[in-house]
């Protein structure tokens, strides 16, 4: 079955990008993977301060992402399938997309504005020809109304 691979944070573009897959994946009868990245944290100089914060940081991570598919149950009856990664995001895409070839798509959203992030920058840019899968990019500009047009 194909699986559109999403890439959930707080950002209204991650939202978006979320809304079009899901409406995507219901149409066609595909699924939808839900990826949080945790990125590595700082050095700190004191372990339990830096174990707190990375527990934090794992339990916001997890609360995004699970809010994020009781969205897609609730919108499109939809189970989606959920990941949660400390690392590189980039790394950590590439090598869910290298694991799974059953992911048909990367669906990424772009921040409205000069700079679309990283990871649409990193996979749109010279690794893009590279991927066993296409990318998609929703612009952040988008309305709903648009969005639903177009998925």
């Amino acid at each position: 079955m194909r699986t559109y691979l999403v890439v959930i944070d707080n950002s209204d573009e991650a939202r978006l990008a979320l809304r079009f897959a899901a409406r995507r994946a219901q149409k066609t009868g595909s699924a939808v993977m839900l990826l949080a990245v945790i990125p590595p944290q700082d050095f700190v100089a004191f372990g339990a301060v830096a174990a707190t914060m990375a527990d934090e940081a794992r339990q916001e991570a997890h609360a995004i992402v699970e809010q994020a598919a009781a969205t897609v149950l609730a919108e499109n009856g939809l189970t989606a399938a959920i990941e949660v990664h400390e690392g590189r995001p980039a790394e950590i895409v590439a090598n869910i997309i290298d694991e799974n070839r059953e992911i048909g798509a990367l669906v990424l959203g772009a921040a409205a504005g000069n700079d679309p992030g990283p990871l649409v920058a990193h996979f749109a840019g010279s690794v893009a020809g590279t991927l066993p899968c296409p990318v998609m990019i929703v612009p952040g500009s988008l309305s709903i109304a648009d969005l639903d047009r177009l998925s």
